[in-house]
């Protein structure tokens, strides 16, 4: 009697045998079809890799099934190009596969092939029409290319063929991105009728009330979103900011300790924490963070903006100057860049850019503010009947306020108040 080994008893350590597994009928490209689908599903890419090549070395090359996970998997790791070919040598060997022509605008989406990508769909379409996959993907596939009234009409299509969160969504993003707010928040509202509890729908409408300046809505959404997903950092810097614009700097700063954790490179972070320093006047600080922010994102020209608000504060008005103006060279369509700009280079001693900068800032836009500081520099460089025009400019726009706007800034009152008194006396 033959003796047994150790490598005779042991168990088996190769990849167990299809044959026994072979469903009657299948023929033998398709063998293995199973044991490919198993591992891609398990993530086992490697293995999953050296099987579909013996798969495709015994059929030669015509293996379908073989061929379309070779091409999820060179998609998965990012091999775009690769994963394009293969799709395509699926659909040469199977072309009334509408799974097949998917993958391949799929690919070519992703490659930003987007007008290739939408000749596709269109060829898909021909054999399932009532497909939500291809109209959503020809959405997306328009959004980039900017044909908006294409891109509606195919995210609508998607959405009557089957509702989605991502059709919703990307669909609210198209109404953002044509300044359509309101349809954007109906898009939303809608959504969360179907899906209440989507901490990324709540979010977005919270965004967007709070960018219509509806801040109680806003943070009503946000605070729901919060319920569902407490960690998220986007909602918490949305609410933080909402509670930072009530004063309550404590209260955000506790709120940004949480979103810190889970970002803690995110500039738009240390920008809220660095300006709730600033208004618990601690402006070291707050230059300190702005500082990181800036370093994170050196062309956010809110950034560079707040770091001029706060070296005005503390009179360093060289290095106030310098920010500003990168401020201004980053948007130069915000007119209050050009008010603070003004009163640094009035403390510069420049009278004259500070006159220019002003002119600039009221050019741009009407705001009461900026008649007031314009006003009180002009007085103090001896411009006195200069200095009274545009104080009743001022008070012409300061009487269009509501009365909890007026009384709202005490520092605007005592200023009028003395500018009042001065002109009255004056007359």
């Amino acid at each position: 009697m033959k003796e047994l080994t150790a490598s005779d008893s042991s168990p088996s350590l190769h990849r167990p045998s299809t044959t026994s597994n072979i469903v009657p009928g299948t023929t033998i490209r398709e063998k293995r079809n199973w044991l490919i689908h198993l591992l891609y599903t398990r993530q086992d890419y490697f293995d999953c890799l050296m099987l579909i090549e013996e798969q495709l070395t015994e059929s030669r090359g015509l293996c379908e099934y073989a061929i379309y996970v070779k091409a999820l998997i060179k998609r998965a790791n990012g091999e775009l190009q690769e994963s394009l070919q293969l799709f395509q040598a699926a659909t040469v060997l199977n072309p009334n596969n509408v799974a097949n022509l998917k993958q391949v605008g799929r690919s070519l989406y992703l490659l930003g092939k987007h007008r290739a990508a939408i000749g596709i769909y269109d060829e898909a379409k021909a054999y399932a029409d009532e497909d939500w996959e291809i109209s959503h993907n020809m959405g997306l596939c328009y959004l980039y290319l900017k044909n908006y009234d294409k891109a509606e009409e195919s995210f609508m299509k998607a959405n009557v063929i089957q509702r989605h969160d991502a059709t919703y969504m990307q669909l609210g993003k198209l109404y953002t991105l044509q300044d359509k707010y309101h349809d954007a928040i109906e898009v939303y509202l809608e959504a969360l009728d179907y899906s209440p509890e989507n901490p990324e729908l709540l979010t977005t409408v919270g965004l967007l009330y709070l960018r219509l300046s509806e801040n109680f809505k806003a943070f009503d959404y946000l605070g729901n979103s919060l319920t569902h997903d407490p960690k998220n950092p986007k909602t918490i810097l949305a609410a933080g900011s909402i509670i930072q614009d009530h004063s309550d700097m404590d209260v955000a700063l506790t709120k940004y300790r949480i979103a810190a954790v889970q970002t803690p490179n995110s500039a738009q972070l240390w920008n809220n924490v660095g300006m709730c320093f600033f208004g618990k006047q601690f402006y070291i600080a707050a230059i300190s963070c702005l500082k990181r922010a800036l370093y994170l994102a050196p062309f956010e020209w809110i950034i560079a903006h707040n770091l001029g608000l706060v070296y005005l504060n503390t009179g360093q008005c060289a290095s106030a100057f310098h920010y500003f103006s990168a401020s201004i060279n980053l948007k130069p369509d915000f007119a209050s860049s050009y008010m603070y700009l003004a009163i640094t280079l009035n403390r510069l001693d420049d009278f004259e850019n500070a006159c220019s900068a002003y002119e600039k800032a009221i050019s741009m836009e009407r705001d009461h503010l900026f008649e007031l500081n314009y006003s009180i520099t002009l007085y103090n460089n001896d411009e006195a009947e200069l200095s009274k025009q545009h104080f009743l400019e001022f008070e012409t726009s300061f009487a269009e306020l509501d009365e909890e706007t007026r009384q709202s800034d005490q520092d605007i009152l005592d200023a009028r108040a003395q500018l009042q008194g001065i002109f009255k006396t004056a007359a």
